[in-house]
């Protein structure tokens, strides 16, 4: 029974299910909690990552990261999640 539900997790579209449920977690993970507490908006629509900050400043650090966060959300959800990152 246990390598049955590994082997459902493991579908690709599970798989990214499951790593879209966590997302809020793993983006206080990357960004930590300072960050994550001034996001207002974290929303995930065809693969691309939709984030609102109230700080002008950690908006624009966080705008010049996308990239590093983009890869870095893909490999710690293990699918390819996150095409573009978008801050505002």
């Amino acid at each position: 029974m246990g390598d049955l539900l590994d082997e459902f997790f493991k579908r690709p579209y599970v798989a990214a299910k499951v790593a879209e449920g966590k997302l809020p977690e793993t983006w206080r993970a990357i960004v930590g909690d300072r960050t994550a507490d001034e996001t207002t908006e974290l929303r995930l629509v065809n693969h691309i990552l939709h984030v609102r900050i109230r700080s002008s400043v950690l908006r624009q650090e966080l705008f010049y990261q996308r990239a590093a966060l983009q890869e870095e959300l893909n490999r710690r959800s293990g699918v390819r999640l996150v095409n573009a990152v978008i801050i505002r």
